[in-house]
C-alpha cells in the first residue's frame, strides 16, 4: 500500500482538518487496503504486505507531526501485523523512504538543501524504491518479515 499526502503545519498551528486527512488517507487507508485481503492470503497461506511508511515515520520531522504519526502508525502494524501472520506464510514489510526525486521534491527541495540532507548527496529515484518492493515480493524474501527498510540515502 502506497497513500499518502502532506497538509504541513507546525503541532501548535496544526487544525483538526489537517490532522485527521492525513491520518485518514495515510493510515485509515493502509486499513481499508489491507484488511479485506487477509482472510484470503491465510486462506492460501500466502502473502506479501508491503507498506510504504517514510523516513518521517521513523524519525519524525518538522512541521509534519500528522504524516510522521500516521507513517509511524504504518510501522507498528507492519510489525504486529508481522507477528500475527508469521506462521501462515505472509511477510508484511515496511519500506521508509527518504528524499525520493520527483515533482513535489523538486518544489520543496533544491538541490544544495539535498545534498546537505542527504549524506549521499543526491535524492533516490522511484525506480530504487520499486527494486526494494519487488524484492520483498519475491519468494526470496520469505523469511523477511516484521522489517523497516529505509531507501534514504544514509539520511537515518
Amino acid at each position: 500500500n502506497n497513500a499518502g499526502f502532506h497538509d504541513d503545519a507546525v503541532m501548535a498551528g496544526m487544525n483538526e482538518k489537517q490532522w485527521h486527512s492525513v491520518i485518514d488517507v495515510c493510515l485509515n487507508g493502509f486499513y481499508y487496503v489491507t484488511q479485506p485481503l487477509l482472510l484470503p492470503m491465510i486462506s492460501t497461506r500466502w502473502g506479501r504486505i508491503i507498506n510504504i511508511s517514510s523516513i518521517a515515520g521513523v524519525t519524525g520531522n518538522r512541521g509534519q507531526a500528522n504524516y510522521a504519526a500516521a507513517k509511524a502508525g504504518l510501522v507498528g502494524a507492519t510489525k504486529t501485523l508481522a507477528i500475527e501472520l508469521a506462521s501462515r506464510g505472509i511477510t508484511v514489510n515496511a519500506i521508509a523512504p527518504g528524499i525520493i526525486a520527483g515533482k513535489t521534491t523538486e518544489q520543496v527541495f533544491g538541490k544544495e538543501k539535498i545534498r546537505q540532507l542527504v549524506p549521499m548527496q543526491r535524492a533516490g529515484s522511484p525506480n530504487e524504491v520499486a527494486a526494494v518492493v519487488r524484492f520483498l515480493s519475491t519468494e526470496d524474501a520469505s523469511y523477511i518479515s516484521g522489517q523497516v527498510i529505509g531507501v534514504n540515502g544514509a539520511m537515518a
